[in-house]
């Protein structure tokens, strides 16, 4: 999978262009606040996910504009495809080869790119939702109906959480909790089931590849985190009793906060280095390693299932790696169209791109 050709129209602050890259990697340079992650926030949107810097729908507007506007040209499953996306009233309106699609989750799945910025170092040093909305946006690209799984669940989850609420004023309403009790862990164990058995193969290369990082003076281990008593082999039906469960003993402590303490919204992930709780004794360098540790596992495992490898966008990585860690990373990603972000251009690349006050030029 690559991109053939991208464009974008009152983008942020680029200007608008049309540009070609190469199928190898590619190396977007400038000074900083030019629009360097601006274009690389761009393509990624072209997933259907969310700004990975958590920009609002209206921020990605330039700046009196009323729109924007973002397309690309890609090869895909050995066709050419094309996915574009609108912004315009607060909203995203997807096209899939020239197809006007209802909701974003409809081109998930169809163009797929592995992002790491330096905001990604939260999957280290914050809490569990940033692990959490890793995992289930890698489950989303592989099996786009999973992005389904987790609609359902955060309906049935919010309405129980508003029965929660209102038992305490109204106890007779509590004799349908179980009723909810069934839906949430039948939607719950659904999800569960899938996330365990992504972070079965996931775990295990996240640490393969931390060894080859740290020239295999260190250890990364990464596992599965839940509230219910599970197990990572348990099948679905053992996965919703004990969720049942979990939730049955806490009926009353629920009712009385008026929110739901156990699910799988609550999961999480634990990352250790060297048998230790990274968010708590590791390095910056090592967050930094196992974070590119978990990303080349996440474009592994996406190679493998859509049996072409995604595209990988890195920003501004580079600059924070010893040059060890660089060769290890670019020899990885040498099958996969890259686009790298950095100030300098030192980095061997068929193109670059300058970017000087968000307007592009290719340079030789």
């Amino acid at each position: 999978m690559f991109i053939k050709n991208l464009s974008f129209e009152n983008y942020r602050n680029l200007k608008n262009a049309s540009l070609s890259p190469s199928e190898n990697i590619n190396i977007i340079y400038g000074s900083n606040a030019q629009g360097k992650t601006n274009l690389i926030e761009c393509m990624w949107l072209l997933t259907g996910g969310r700004s990975f810097r958590g920009a609002k729908d209206r921020e990605l507007i330039t700046f009196d504009k009323k729109f924007s506007r973002v397309k690309a040209d890609f090869f895909s499953t050995n066709r050419e495809q094309t996915v574009e996306i609108l912004i315009q009233n607060n909203k995203r309106t997807p096209f899939l080869n020239g197809i006007q699609k209802n909701y974003m989750s409809e081109i998930i799945g169809s163009f797929c790119a592995v992002i790491f910025s330096p905001n990604h170092l939260a999957l280290v040093k914050n809490g569990p939702d940033e692990r959490r909305n890793f995992i289930d946006s890698a489950l989303c690209q592989i099996k786009p109906s999973y992005a389904l799984y987790l609609s359902r669940y955060r309906k049935i989850l919010d309405q129980r959480n508003a029965l929660l609420k209102a038992i305490p004023k109204s106890p007779y309403l509590a004799d349908t909790l179980d009723v909810w009790n069934e839906r949430l862990a039948n939607e719950g164990s659904l999800i569960a089931f899938h996330r365990y058995a992504y972070m079965r193969e996931f775990s295990k290369l996240s640490s393969q590849f931390y060894l080859g990082i740290s020239n295999n003076t260190e250890t990364l281990e990464i596992s599965c985190k839940t509230g219910y008593n599970s197990t990572p082999d348990m099948p679905r039906e053992e996965l919703k009793n004990c969720i049942l469960n979990a939730l049955r003993l806490k009926r009353e402590e629920e009712i009385y906060l008026g929110y739901t303490l156990k699910g799988v919204h609550r999961d999480d992930m634990t990352v250790k280095i060297n048998s230790k709780d990274a968010r708590s004794f590791a390095s910056q360098g090592q967050q930094r390693s196992a974070v590119l540790s978990m990303k080349l596992a996440e474009a592994s495992l996406l190679q493998k299932s859509k049996g072409e490898p995604p595209v990988i966008l890195l920003d501004d990585v580079l600059s924070e790696l010893d040059r060890q860690r660089q060769d290890y990373l670019l020899h990885r990603l040498d099958a996969f169209q890259v686009f790298i972000t950095c100030c300098n251009t030192d980095v061997s690349a068929q193109n670059k791109f300058l970017i000087q006050n968000g307007q592009i030029f290719q340079s030789e």
